[in-house]
């Protein structure tokens, strides 16, 4: 069933590209496309997650290197480095989302305008500042808004800077307090997902790396399960980013590597998870 078929092809043929060729038409995604279709975007994506390419380059040299077979890989169309990802190269200083961090005892800041808060909630003032150290008024020449809290349980009190002036200014301090989640979230990604860099800076770009890296890491999941595999996921994405060109079923694949000693001590193994 699987003869001719390299292993990048057989992890592939486990996900409904009828629904995703569905969603991508309900929603037009192919409609300002240049070079790679939104299918074939994901293929790339995907094939740069499982054999943790870190650059576009890493990845168009590499199936360029193999263009013959790109066609039975699921490619219509030639890869394109300028299309990957939707590659934004502008080095923008500018954060693409909203962000609340602690201040540091040393940031110098001037006061512009303040805002009336309800002491009573635990906040003691809602301020517009600007940096004014050269360095730092030069990185970042915006207005930024600094809330105070004083922490009722610890008694602390706590200054955040954050650049969303919508927010109500105790909202700001309890996204803070729910920054563990987030870091745990990050922490997630850096465990399981193989991201190294992100390929492009905008917005689309990293969601769309961060998305299709989840997607993969579910993929394998699904494959695990249905082929009733023992290894456990981190195996198997060693096994597939020594493999993925391998015209060999997945099973057989994985009986050459009967032990977690014999795939550390492959010479031709990749460092996985380094963020």
């Amino acid at each position: 069933m699987n003869e001719g078929k390299t292993v990048f092809s057989q992890l592939i043929g486990f996900l409904p590209d009828r629904e995703f060729r569905r969603c991508v038409a309900r929603y037009g995604g192919d409609r300002y496309t240049k070079t790679l279709s939104c299918w074939e975007q994901f293929l790339a994506m995907a094939f740069a997650q499982l054999a943790y390419r870190e650059s576009l380059r890493d990845i168009e040299a590499c199936l360029g290197a193999i263009g013959p077979k790109l066609y039975h890989m699921g490619f219509s169309s030639s890869v394109a480095r300028s299309t990957l990802a939707d590659a934004n190269e502008s080095r923008d200083w500018r954060i693409f989302a909203d962000f609340v961090v602690r201040t540091k005892t040393n940031v110098l800041l001037q006061r512009r305008y303040s805002r009336p808060v309800d002491k009573s909630t635990g906040l003691r003032s809602d301020h517009t500042v600007i940096l004014t150290s050269l360095a730092s008024a030069t990185a970042y020449p915006d207005a930024l808004r600094r809330v105070t809290y004083c922490d009722p349980e610890t008694g602390k009190r706590l200054k955040f800077l954050t650049n969303n002036f919508t927010l109500p200014a105790l909202a700001i301090a309890e996204i803070y307090k729910k920054r563990w989640a987030v870091e745990l979230f990050f922490r997630w990604i850096k465990q399981h997902l193989r991201i190294k860099a992100f390929y492009g800076t905008s917005e689309n770009a990293v969601k769309t790396q961060i998305w299709i890296a989840v997607s993969v890491y579910v993929l394998v999941a699904i494959v695990r399960k249905r082929l009733g595999i023992e290894a456990n996921l981190y195996q198997l994405l060693q096994i597939f980013s020594l493999t993925l060109f391998e015209k060999t079923p997945i099973l057989q694949v994985l009986q050459r590597f009967t032990s977690q000693e014999e795939l550390q001590n492959s010479s031709n193994q990749l460092i996985l998870f380094d963020f």
